[in-house]
């Protein structure tokens, strides 16, 4: 949970780098909170015919996070040593989304790259003997 507020703390913050945990956890949770608003919907009939659809939860919340969303797949990109414009291949049906994913698994850049400190180095505290 700590991984998520944090990236939503984070909401328009482009620039950095991202580790591979802060990313899939925050993918993680908003699956399966949208899995979750989406049974709402259904259960309460806010998804039948009638009700406008950006009027529901699950639309409400995919809304909300677009741009953390993005903000995060950006620094993700960042910390493989890619440019964050990489996130438009997205856009293309399906090797767009293998791309992206073949990217976001990859391991952190070592070092220091242009986008800023391996966020791994920094948060590595030495060990107690």
């Amino acid at each position: 949970m700590r991984w998520y507020l944090e990236v939503l703390q984070k909401y328009a913050v482009f620039s950095g780098r991202a580790r591979r945990k802060e990313f899939w956890l925050f993918t993680l949770l908003n699956i399966l909170i949208a899995i979750a608003l989406a049974s709402i919907d259904s259960a309460t009939g806010l998804t039948k015919s009638g009700h406008s659809p950006l009027f529901n939860l699950s639309s409400l919340y995919v809304l909300a996070v677009f741009v953390p969303g993005v903000a995060v797949t950006v620094r993700r990109l960042h910390d493989t040593g890619h440019s964050g414009w990489w996130w438009l291949m997205g856009l293309v049906p399906l090797v767009g989304a293998v791309v992206l994913l073949i990217f976001t698994v990859q391991d952190s850049a070592p070092g220091q790259n242009q986008y800023g400190p391996n966020p791994k180095q920094a948060v590595a505290r030495p060990a107690v003997v």
